[in-house]
């Protein structure tokens, strides 16, 4: 079923003990409160046990920022989707463009990742987008429907409905640009019907995206207003609770 979803994706940032403070803040912050939409938190591996314990029986939902492509072995610092989901965390995030950029995760290896997350009950939100050159060549939507082929069209249809899918326009990100309502909508409009045509009208109904572009309290409502945008994956403003909460309470 197709879901309003607002994740927060803390980065590498926070204590272990800063992040169970954070957490159980937005715990205390949504009770009694009705949202119309999901909430998720997306913290370092170190967090997800203890913010586990602190979440598990609140509105407050739990995932990963990553996890390996390989099952098990000798790879030194890597943390296995099977221990990630051994935390309690139902969710997480896979191929965000920092990890593209930053340590070379290719659509195979993310392919990998995103099997493996599936084989061990996560819900893989899969990350896609293009950066500022390609958005200036005009090339967005080549790049993000070969981003979206190669990573996850060799998937049946049961399991890519279990995908929810994130739109990083990554010249957005931590730049102070943000891509307009209609841009994001447009994008947005664009992966529906690229999915549409690989699984059919059902599945692309049923699919969330959310849009990843520095999305804030200020912008939010009129993002979230557009008919495939279902929600967003926030950065910097998922660090405290008072510009979070908000986005959540846009919907």
């Amino acid at each position: 079923m197709r879901r309003n979803i607002v994740a927060g994706n803390w980065k590498m940032n926070k204590t272990l003990q800063e992040g169970a403070t954070l957490a159980k803040e937005l715990k205390t912050a949504l009770t009694g409160k009705t949202v119309n939409c999901d909430v998720i938190i997306c913290s370092p591996f170190i967090h997800l046990t203890a913010i586990h314990e602190t979440v598990k029986d609140s509105q407050v939902k739990l995932g990963a920022q990553n996890c390996a492509d390989k099952v098990s072995g000798a790879y030194t610092g890597e943390v296995s989707a099977a221990m990630v989901a051994s935390t309690g965390a139902q969710y997480v995030i896979i191929g965000h463009s920092e990890r593209r950029a930053y340590y070379g995760e290719t659509n195979a290896i993310l392919k990998e990742k995103v099997r493996l997350a599936l084989d061990n009950q996560l819900i893989p939100i899969f990350c896609i987008g293009e950066v500022l050159e390609e958005r200036e060549a005009g090339k967005q939507n080549e790049v993000v429907n070969k981003q979206i082929s190669e990573s996850l069209f060799d998937l049946s249809a049961e399991d890519f409905g279990k995908i929810v899918l994130a739109y990083e326009p990554v010249w957005a990100i931590g730049t102070g640009k943000t891509a307009t309502a209609a841009q994001a909508q447009e994008m947005h409009a664009f992966i529906r019907q690229t999915v549409a045509g690989k699984y059919g009208t059902a599945v692309a109904a049923e699919t969330s995206i959310l849009y990843g572009g520095s999305a804030n309290a200020g912008n939010a409502k009129e993002l979230f207003s557009n008919p495939d945008v279902d929600g967003g994956l926030i950065g910097g403003a998922s660090l405290k609770v008072e510009t979070f909460l908000p986005i959540a309470e846009a919907f």
